[in-house]
């Protein structure tokens, strides 16, 4: 039978969504944390790439897997298995600061560890949004996820800086264990809909391979028209965007020498942005022309790049700037993004369809991040940034102008349909 997405079910993902914003909370500070850890006891291009580089190669390996297995398992064991394993991680960290045995090395270990837990964890919250969601209220669900998200994130940011002024880094790592302990207790309480109930032939699914699985997810892929051409803008988006994410603690720390608080109020202002574009998607009900829309924002957030990379030495105001225009575009672009897919998919395979999704964005991003430290060895970090932000803008109109994408009308309820219509006939 089909499960009900109700307004019971919705009321669960509400009280299970509000414990997942805590473990994001905690999540946060610790990112943070290392991050400045590194920096200040490397002060090297060429490691923080490498930092970047553990995070995300795991996760790009382990996404596809990941999909699979949200999509076939029960997601709530899964997440519960994933958090609690990310928790007793971080406490091993936390011993081995505290025995004084922590070097870059293994910190390096743990970062990898923990890309291996986010990708597990991602496509199974995702995949459970449209199955205690009801449709109607998807698009505003993904907008206020976003804005509740920024909302953390750039509180836990501005607490993680403060914090380092009074405590050790071991001591502010108890914050993702205790977070945890806070997110678990809804997600015990709360009943999440199962795969079999979502899939009308779950005993084939049973039966079926991993591989067919994963193939499976390819295929659906393959029949959304215009989906090609949005990968590959992510594929170079996300490329392209890889030595801001890279080299930013260096760049406002050495390069323009400031503090971990001022790296803090850099990311409050992005963060900020963020929060007036999930406001906006979140009280804005119908979007016309959203491919458009993604395009356009992807060219924003690339002048946004560029006013970041060009700010004179000190200058945090203009850096601040650059980074909020770059914050408000995110929330608008994945919240159409999103909501196109969760109508689209079926609920039963929008775990490995979306995972299957993000790792093909995500396809170039470690190649990004290992060049990210050398080139900012050989050209400055400054440059790097500049000359990947003016190509972000340059291959977006590109691939608008030379590809179909702009001609296909997500708006024509008919097409949604008929694209519906053909995923559901692979299981047939």
């Amino acid at each position: 039978m089909e499960e009900i997405v109700d307004q019971k079910t919705f009321k669960n993902y509400l009280f299970f969504w509000s414990g997942q914003l805590f473990s994001l909370f905690g999540s946060t500070i610790v990112f943070f944390v290392i991050i400045v850890w590194l920096t200040l006891e490397t002060g090297n291009p060429m490691f923080m790439a490498l930092a970047s580089f553990l995070y995300i190669l795991p996760m790009t390996v382990c996404l596809p897997i990941a999909g699979v297995i949200a999509d076939r398992f029960n997601r709530k064991t899964v997440i519960l298995v994933v958090d609690s394993s990310q928790a007793f991680v971080t406490f091993l960290l936390i011993i081995l600061f505290q025995l004084g045995l922590i070097n870059v090395w293994n910190m390096l270990i743990f970062i990898g560890i923990r890309s291996i837990f986010q990708a597990f964890h991602m496509p199974t919250v995702n995949a459970i949004i449209p199955s205690m969601v009801p449709q109607d209220k998807l698009s505003r669900i993904n907008g206020i996820n976003f804005l509740f998200s920024s909302i953390i994130q750039l509180f836990a940011q501005f607490v993680a800086a403060t914090l380092l002024v009074f405590f050790t880094v071991n001591q502010i790592l108890w914050a993702d264990v205790i977070t945890f302990f806070i997110a678990v207790i809804p997600l015990v309480l709360i009943s999440i809909p199962s795969v079999k109930h979502l899939n009308k032939k779950s005993e084939s699914t049973e039966k079926s391979s991993f591989v067919q699985d994963f193939r499976l997810g390819i295929k659906t892929l393959r029949l959304i028209p215009g989906l090609t051409a949005l990968i590959i803008i992510s594929v170079l988006a996300n490329f392209l965007i890889r030595p801001l994410d890279t080299l930013l603690s260096l760049y406002i720390l050495d390069t323009h020498g400031g503090t971990p608080l001022i790296y803090a109020i850099t990311g409050i202002f992005f963060q900020g942005g963020m929060v007036v574009g999930a406001l906006v998607t979140s009280f804005k009900k119908e979007w016309s022309n959203k491919i458009r829309l993604i395009f356009l924002g992807i060219v924003i957030a690339g002048i946004g790049y560029v006013i970041f990379s060009i700010a004179p030495i000190g200058a945090f105001s203009i850096i601040c700037l650059g980074g909020a225009i770059m914050g408000v575009t995110l929330p608008i672009i994945n919240a159409l993004y999103q909501t196109f897919m969760q109508t689209v998919v079926p609920k039963d395979k929008i775990g490995r369809v979306s995972s299957i999704d993000q790792t093909l964005s995500m396809s170039l991003s470690p190649v990004g991040t290992i060049l990210s430290g050398a080139l900012a060895v050989l050209l400055g970090i400054s440059n790097i940034l500049l000359y990947s932000a003016l190509l972000m803008i340059i291959v977006t109109i590109l691939t608008w102008s030379f590809s179909g994408v702009r001609r296909i009308n997500y708006e024509d309820q008919g097409l949604i349909e008929e694209i519906s219509s053909n995923i559901k006939n692979l299981n047939s």
